[in-house]
């Protein structure tokens, strides 16, 4: 199983990555990440597939602005509680396709970063957010097609979480973790554990 930690900075010079690109991405449930996850090894090709699956809320922030993004986001998550994620369908991308998802929250929390950061985006991050995770690309569109046509037929809609969220410096094809920011536990969860623990 591909895990995010695989994924770690490792031994590069401060200097070589200091305004790399950043790509900020939701930490997404165990259960919904390893579902997830195997279906993108299964499904995208191997010699382009660098990265797990994940879901992406900006591609490219400006690596010269990692610290002012790396405290507000520390200051943001410690005020975001968990929230639910449903990927009800797969779109067809036209040489792959992706899982989309419906989450309120993680819009609403996607363009709140983005109105603050909105001088630093590109026009790719500037577009309407539409999350999904994509789970197969750059494949030939027939062929995309046919795999598209038969993973659908099979899908099942699926329930996760957000708990957090993930900074990346990007290096041209894997990426490398800078830090992890993980959301407050989710409120209803922490009051059934209230209920239950006054019960015993």
């Amino acid at each position: 199983m591909t895990d995010y930690q695989s994924f770690q900075l490792q031994d590069l010079d401060q200097r070589a990555i200091e305004f790399l690109p950043l790509v900020l991405t939701l930490k997404l449930d165990g259960a919904s990440f390893d579902r997830l996850n195997q279906l993108r090894q299964e499904y995208f090709p191997r010699h382009r597939n660098f990265l797990p699956a994940h879901v992406t809320l900006f591609h490219a922030l400006p690596g010269e602005q990692e610290t002012s993004i790396r405290d507000g986001l520390r200051d943001s998550c410690a005020y975001l509680h968990v929230f639910p994620l449903v990927f009800p369908t797969l779109r067809f991308l036209g040489k792959g396709f992706a899982a989309e998802i419906e989450a309120p929250e993680l819009i609403r929390l996607q363009n709140r970063l983005a109105a603050g950061w909105y001088s630093w985006l590109t026009l790719q991050d500037r577009q309407k957010y539409k999350p999904h995770v994509t789970l197969q690309n750059k494949v030939a569109p027939d062929i995309a097609r046919s795999q598209y046509e038969q993973a659908a037929k099979a899908w099942q809609p699926l329930s996760g979480a957000g708990e957090g969220l993930l900074l990346w410096y990007y290096r041209g094809g894997p990426w490398e973790l800078v830090e992890t920011f993980d959301f407050q536990p989710d409120l209803s969860e922490r009051e059934s554990e209230g209920k239950s623990e006054g019960e015993i």
